[in-house]
């Protein structure tokens, strides 16, 4: 993401006109609901974020942050905000990194949409991979906090914490294959694309092999984590949206995709002096959370198609964010960046499975 991008992203601003409610109404759930809330109530939206709208909510005595199933017609199974709150709930139990849930409702009367309130973490995000403004050390050390978390989650069996049944266990690839073309197929506001279909037909056949399933966040990377205000430490995971069981590396991979993106696309790395950024290369970046979870080396051909697996995905969430663009309640001011990024991102998919 450019400084111009990121300065787009951070902060908050008035509730834009395709995300407003009846905040009177919200104060007084909250006053229902949240224990020792007392307003009065002040509502702002956060720049940030592509699918829930996300607010900020301030009282005298306290900050709260509110997601919010967007408004109007959306795809079936998006914007799960409900599976948010669940797993962040069960993960605070363990002392993973999330932010409290204060309470969560799932009565359209209320605002019109599902949403959930939550506490605001003090600390940092950094939009932009590059980490402008630090140190070689600095930069090294925010990367091996954000390796170390993933792999922090990746060793947490859900058993344990009562989200065996968060997913579905088994076949992760194929049914998350399954899943996102039926998303696409049946967004038909948005349109089709050649290279997509193309994928939907070929990925199947190079599905790496099964294991125990794992919490997999979904979106795993550095402007979803909140950084200790002075130190290279994970305060925080955001945005669970996409949370499920399945197989970690598929998740892994998403975080490290980074590598592969040019800099308009989530802040990609593409092309980039990593010796001179101080960062690590992709290789020794994986290397390091093979050796944090345990997990031997991984063959060049299964590590292309994790890749190649999460560019598909990311162009199927760009292609829903281009149908709600299209439909008018997109959550994001950078939605048509996003819909025109939805083709390089098949097209590179491809040439990665054809080996280039």
């Amino acid at each position: 993401m450019s400084g111009e991008a990121a300065a787009a992203s951070a902060g908050t601003e008035p509730v834009r006109e395709g995300s407003k409610f009846d905040e009177a109404r919200l104060e007084r759930w909250l006053q229902e609901t949240v224990e020792d809330f007392e307003g009065p109530l002040t509502v702002e939206q956060f720049r940030g974020g592509q699918s829930n709208p996300t607010f900020k909510l301030t009282t005298p005595g306290r900050l709260y942050v509110m997601r919010r199933k967007p408004p109007g017609a959306t795809v079936p199974g998006a914007h799960a905000v409900d599976r948010e709150a669940c797993v962040m709930g069960a993960l605070g139990t363990v002392g993973f990194p999330v932010a409290r849930v204060y309470g969560v409702c799932t009565d359209d009367d209320v605002l019109g949409s599902w949403f959930y309130v939550m506490e605001l973490i003090d600390g940092r995000i950094e939009w932009d991979s590059r980490l402008p403004g630090m140190s070689q050390a600095d930069r090294a050390a925010h990367f091996d906090a954000m390796n170390g978390a993933i792999a922090a989650l990746h060793r947490i069996d859900p058993l344990t914490i009562g989200l065996d049944d968060f997913g579905k266990a088994g076949n992760y690839f194929e049914r998350q294959i399954a899943r996102w073309s039926r998303q696409y197929l049946a967004d038909a506001d948005a349109g089709r694309d050649e290279a997509m279909d193309r994928l939907i037909q070929r990925l199947p056949s190079r599905v790496i092999a099964d294991e125990a399933p794992r919490i997999v966040h979904g979106d795993f990377r550095c402007d979803n984590l909140i950084f200790a205000p002075d130190a290279p430490t994970v305060r925080a995971v955001l945005d669970w949206e996409l949370s499920t069981l399945g197989h970690p590396l598929a998740d892994f991979a998403y975080n490290a995709m980074v590598y592969r993106l040019p800099e308009n696309i989530i802040s990609g790395l593409a092309g980039e002096d990593l010796v001179m950024l101080g960062l690590p290369s992709e290789r020794e970046y994986l290397e390091a959370y093979c050796e944090k979870v345990g997990r031997a080396p991984l063959a060049a051909q299964d590590w292309a198609f994790c890749i190649a697996f999460n560019l598909f995905r990311l162009a199927a969430i760009y292609h829903g964010i281009k149908g709600r663009m299209i439909r008018g309640n997109a959550a994001s001011l950078h939605a048509q960046q996003r819909a025109d990024n939805f083709p390089v991102l098949t097209r590179m998919a491809l040439s990665i499975l054809d080996g280039d």
